[in-house]
């Protein structure tokens, strides 16, 4: 079945560096543009970053343009979010998943966990 799983999330301080991962099975992640999104309390949901499945194209929310990078590796189905330069509006829940709308899993949209940012000092 489809599973999501994230991890590298952590405490860091302001200016620090993450690396997210994304393990991804049960689809064919090779075919799909992927994405990052994030919620903070109180929040909506929100578009980090996406991929397209060659990882030919890649786009960005406006305020993480320049520090965060988005990439994968489709020969370990792993999607990955480089984040430099760390704020403390960055702290957040960071999810994968597919670009646009939810994968669905047991015929339901499906979010995993996600790995929780807390960018603070």
């Amino acid at each position: 079945q489809v599973q999501l799983v994230e991890s590298g999330g952590d405490l860091v301080q302001p200016g620090g560096s993450l690396r997210l991962s994304c393990s991804a099975s049960g689809f064919t992640f090779s075919s799909l543009t992927m994405a990052w999104y994030r919620q903070a309390p109180g929040r909506e949901r929100e578009l980090v970053a996406r991929i397209t499945n060659d990882a030919g194209r890649t786009d960005y929310l406006d305020s993480v343009k320049g520090r965060f990078t988005i990439s994968r590796d489709n020969a370990k189905n792993t999607l990955y979010l480089q984040m430099n330069g760390l704020r403390p509006e960055d702290t957040a829940v960071y999810y994968c998943n597919k670009n646009g709308s939810p994968l669905f899993r047991n015929g339901r949209p499906y979010w995993s966990q996600g790995t929780q940012v807390t960018v603070s000092s």
